[in-house]
């Protein structure tokens, strides 16, 4: 991985620990998965420059959530 991919990465995994770091626990899998999902629609609306390895980061994102990013693409 080269470091543009893990620069998105770090960001991302950072923008999560903000939204979830007020819950302890979650009830199920399924809520944490969905306020995560909620939260990278919120990130993915402030990012204004595509960066180099962003396709492989999506493709990833499109396995897990399919067709729910279908709209946005």
């Amino acid at each position: 991985m080269d470091h543009d991919t893990t620069n998105i990465i770090e960001s991302l995994n950072r923008q999560y620990q903000k939204v979830t770091k007020t819950k302890s626990m979650f009830p199920n899998d399924q809520s944490l998965e969905k306020m995560l999902y909620l939260a990278s629609e919120n990130i993915a609306k402030k990012w204004t420059q595509r960066y180099r390895g962003w396709d492989q980061v999506l493709n990833q994102l499109i396995v897990l959530y399919g067709e729910r990013l279908s709209q946005y693409l």
